[in-house]
């Protein structure tokens, strides 16, 4: 079983900080990527964070720049989202996926993860609020 799990969602003030986790297991070959959604109340599923396992590129969507950094653990098969300046607009649940085919993160991110994005974890819930 190929699966992905996300952890480290919660509740925090404006302002804050969370660091999300995503675990992958099951694997019998390397993934190219990972990558992180997030899907707000009302709104469409939207890039926030790609890694590129090749080089160890990153990409940002547009609200993530400067206040999030992807980056991978010690352990190969776990990927962080350090996301730092909180506000109201990052509620979201967020949810990380892995492309097993090479497919960059600007296709990915491009495509809100419409577009060849393999696996998926359920998602964890961030909330910010006063």
């Amino acid at each position: 079983q190929v699966q992905l799990v996300e952890s480290g969602g919660g509740s925090v003030q404006p302002g804050g900080s969370l660091r999300l986790s995503c675990v992958a297991s099951g694997f019998t070959s390397g993934y190219t990527g990972l990558a992180w959604f997030r899907r707000a109340p009302g709104k469409e599923r939207e890039g926030v964070s790609c890694l590129e396992f090749t080089d160890d590129s990153t990409y940002y969507g547009d609200s993530a720049k400067g206040r999030f950094t992807i980056s991978k653990g010690a352990d190969k098969n776990v990927v962080y989202l350090q996301m730092n300046d909180l506000n109201i607009e990052d509620t979201a649940v967020y949810y990380c996926a892995s492309n097993l085919s090479p497919l960059p993160c600007q296709v990915v991110m491009g495509t809100g993860g419409h577009l060849g994005m393999d696996i998926w974890g359920k998602g964890t819930q961030v909330t910010v609020s006063s």
